[in-house]
């Protein structure tokens, strides 16, 4: 622990296009504020189907700078609640269109791995979500019975079967795939760099302030130094909607915490799955979870999260300081030759979440031609770039066939996060990381 750089993720800075702050009146036919993954995904569909449209881009700080850059490379299959609770809610087959849907979303970001052709540490493998605990065991069985029920691929792995792929006792585990592991950063990047290839322009350090509705051309968008006018606008700016009043419910800011070790002896790699590339997620409440690094360093991340809304500076950094003493502890409890290893950076990032579970994409209500992308619910690296696909077609009259998804919707449930109601809502939070470490005592 000693050492550990503080709020910085193990990933390497990438090359970025230009990024001038935005000034004066601006034009453009399309805008899509937030440079995060959905918002470059969305910039780049538009691009690629519609050559010559008129794009621009705008951050309030530039690409990656949010979760897309701070999170912990994971990516796999899932979406919304749990699959057995999906089905208690929707119903069989939009339970199964949900998990479908999700598994589609990972071989997009494959795809276009592949179709940028980034260096960014991608080992395709597998996701295994695992029961260590008897909480976690008796939420896997339902899960298991609901893959069963809805003729998912999803088998079963017994104890065995994982200590085969990543040397962790467990009880049982359920075997997600396709998956794969990557650096989110490089991905940003090269997404950022691919669009402005394709003659998307970029504003930086330009936070949004306000939106209005336009009266002759489009939305109107304001921006602290000068003010954009669009046909259309894309706001994939996940918790920051409710900053400028978006009517797009709660999406709720989350931060959630990782560490980063140093390399590991070749024979406790090789013990620990490093040449199948799996990744082990806990079936626990937060969901703590672990993936190996291209270099050899183990990543962890979830477990615990905080609801950052009203804390000052100190609060939150005390409540990083236990998050990630707990998740160090987590990660040592998994195979002895983590016992002593050296963790070399610890940081944190948002995500938003919404009182559902489930993401919110679609129109916003009260503005004409303005989307919203936003509240991935921590599985923004997979569910991002298919996010930002499905805008773009919208855009270009281009619909997906079918009916639509839960989550191509134009709000969230509202949740108190002002007033004196805020607390309860924060100790619900710290309950479900209090039954998370209750599980390992």
């Amino acid at each position: 622990m000693s050492g550990a750089r503080y709020g910085t993720p193990p990933w390497d800075p990438a090359e970025l296009p230009a990024q001038p702050q935005l000034h004066g009146v601006v034009t453009a036919d399309v805008v899509v504020v937030g440079a995060g993954l959905a918002g470059l995904a969305c910039a780049y569909h538009l691009a690629e189907r519609a050559p010559g449209l008129d794009i621009a881009v705008v951050d309030a700080r530039g690409p990656a700078a949010g979760a897309s850059g701070r999170g912990t490379g994971l990516l796999g299959p899932r979406a919304g609640p749990a699959v057995d609770r999906a089905v208690r809610r929707f119903g069989p087959d939009t339970a199964r269109r949900m998990y479908e849907a999700s598994v589609r979303a990972v071989r997009d970001v494959l795809d276009l791995c592949a179709g940028l052709d980034v260096p960014c540490g991608l080992r395709p493998g597998e996701q295994i979500m695992a029961a260590r605990s008897p909480a976690g065991l008796r939420a896997l069985a339902r899960q298991a019975r609901a893959c069963r029920q809805l003729g998912l691929d999803v088998p079963v792995l017994s104890a065995g079967g994982i200590r085969d792929r990543v040397g962790v006792p467990c009880a049982a585990g359920l075997l997600h795939r396709p998956a794969a592991t990557l650096d989110p950063a490089a991905l940003t990047c090269a997404l950022a760099r691919a669009c402005a290839a394709k003659g998307v322009r970029f504003y930086g350090d330009s936070p949004l302030l306000a939106v209005h509705a336009g009266e002759l051309v489009g939305p109107e968008l304001v921006f602290p130094h000068g003010r954009l006018y669009a046909g259309q606008a894309v706001l994939a700016v996940n918790s920051a909607a409710e900053s400028v009043g978006l009517p797009v419910g709660t999406v709720l800011p989350l931060e959630v915490y990782a560490v980063a070790t140093a390399p590991l002896s070749t024979p406790a790699y090789e013990a620990l799955g490093g040449r199948a590339g799996c990744a082990l997620v806990d079936a626990v409440p937060m969901a703590p979870y672990f993936r190996l690094l291209p270099d050899g360093g183990v990543v962890a991340g979830g477990g615990t999260v905080t609801v950052p809304t009203g804390l000052g500076a100190a609060r939150l950094r005390a409540r990083g300081e236990r998050a990630w003493n707990w998740l160090e502890g987590w990660l040592r409890s998994l195979h002895p030759d983590l016992a002593g290893l050296r963790v070399t950076h610890r940081w944190s990032g948002r995500i938003g979440m919404t009182g559902d579970d489930l993401p919110v994409v679609g129109p916003v209500h009260g503005f004409p031609d303005v989307w919203y992308i936003g509240g991935c619910c921590g599985h923004g690296l997979a569910l991002s770039v298919a996010h930002g696909r499905h805008v773009a077609a919208a855009l270009l009259g281009e619909p997906e066939a079918g009916e639509p998804l839960p989550w191509h919707r134009s709000r969230a449930p509202r949740l108190p996060v002002v007033g004196p109601v805020r607390g309860v809502l924060r100790a619900g939070v710290d309950t479900l990381g209090h039954a998370t470490r209750r599980s390992y005592r």
